[in-house]
């Protein structure tokens, strides 16, 4: 994959502060987004690759074709990466929707970067049977940095507060979902310093979760492509 230079900008450093990548597959041009964290970084995700809890060095958001069909998301992802130059562990994300302009927010040094397609959504809780095998790729992919240590457990907590405040976004722009069936998530906390203890708590009301939950609602208030629009009546 070829890279696209970010545009010169001022002020403090991102810490989500990614790279934009484009190839040619599927007989399209399709970008990713990377996120060369770097060590320090201790990681919660959904994600195909690098999911679970655990030491991630970077995060990759890439976007394949509509209709995608491999059977192995994974080892592409992995692919990817590796053509992209990113070393170590780290964590992988698909979607079918444009990922060249982002949602993007910050609040009180957590940041969150989205993409967002919701041309396929619905509520959590449905009738319809679940389906076996690999499902397709997620179109809401949310990743959060959290400059400062979380235990495993708060990681899992900024999870659940992460997801309700991109359904609070949703609601609150006039869609009548609670998100993707294939939607991803990826918070990232840093690595306790020797001595250090990491925070024991990210839910919504919490220090951190506040700041996180304000940064993921406005990311996603962001990323969302519009209004939405009414199925057509049948004549």
């Amino acid at each position: 994959m070829s890279a696209v230079l970010p545009p010169v900008r001022t002020g403090p450093p991102r810490l989500l502060e990614g790279e934009r990548l484009v190839r040619r597959e599927d007989g399209e041009d399709l970008h990713a987004l990377l996120w060369r964290a770097g060590p320090g970084w201790r990681m919660v995700s959904s994600a195909v690759l690098g999911g679970g809890v655990g030491d991630r060095a970077w995060v990759l958001n890439a976007q394949v074709a509509h209709g995608y069909r491999r059977t192995d998301p994974a080892r592409h992802l992995a692919g990817l990466a590796r053509a992209a130059g990113a070393d170590g562990s780290g964590v992988g994300l698909m979607t079918a929707a444009d990922v060249t302009r982002p949602g993007r927010a910050a609040d009180g040094g957590v940041e969150a970067v989205v993409t967002a397609g919701v041309s396929v959504r619905g509520w959590a809780a449905s009738p319809a049977p679940g389906a076996a095998g690999t499902p397709a790729p997620g179109t809401i992919n949310t990743v959060v940095a959290v400059p400062v240590a979380l235990t495993d457990a708060a990681l899992v907590n900024a999870v659940l507060t992460a997801t309700e405040a991109k359904v609070q976004a949703l609601v609150e722009a006039g869609y009548d979902c609670s998100g993707t069936p294939t939607d991803a998530v990826c918070v990232a906390a840093r690595v306790p310093g020797p001595g250090a203890g990491a925070h024991a708590f990210a839910g919504p009301r919490s220090e951190w979760g506040a700041r996180l939950a304000r940064a993921v609602h406005h990311a996603v208030h962001s990323a969302l492509p519009g209004p939405p629009r009414t199925p057509a009546r049948p004549a």
